[in-house]
């Protein structure tokens, strides 16, 4: 079983529906955590846009990263640029890949054209969750 870590900047949205989905369809085949550069809290709109989906995040935790947890991984997934460029060195046995997701949290706007960017992200987050799945499935990763 592959231990997976997906990060982004705050842990507070992108991570934590990545963690979700990765829980929810990924449960027999990979160990999953999440982390950000600072923990922030779960965001109450990827909360609630995860809740239509069917998936409840809301026991889920922020975290910062766990440097010795992290050199534990398999997978390493940076969802932000942010990330990408400040996570800790990894060993090179790590695998290391960049899924770049638009951050809603900054979005103005109604509610409801911020609700529908989360949307946006969480639809982005699962389609990128489930190929991942389907990669590490097939043994392509």
């Amino acid at each position: 079983m592959k231990k997976v870590m997906f990060l982004c900047t705050a842990n507070s949205c992108r991570s934590q529906m990545a963690e979700g989905f990765a829980r929810e369809y990924g449960e027999a085949l990979i160990r999953v955590y999440s982390a950000g550069l600072f923990a922030a809290g779960v965001h109450r709109r990827a909360a609630a846009v995860m809740k239509e989906a069917g998936i409840d995040i809301t026991k889920q935790k922020s975290k910062e990263i766990d440097p010795s947890l992290l050199m534990k991984m398999d997978i390493v997934v940076t969802l932000c640029g942010h990330a990408q460029e400040h996570c800790p060195s990894i060993p090179a046995g790590i695998k290391r890949l960049h899924l770049p997701i638009k951050d809603p949290v900054g979005t103005v706007g109604t509610e409801e054209e911020i609700m529908n960017d989360f949307r946006r992200a969480r639809e982005e987050i699962k389609e990128a969750v489930l190929n991942l799945l389907r990669d590490i499935s097939e043994s392509k990763i």
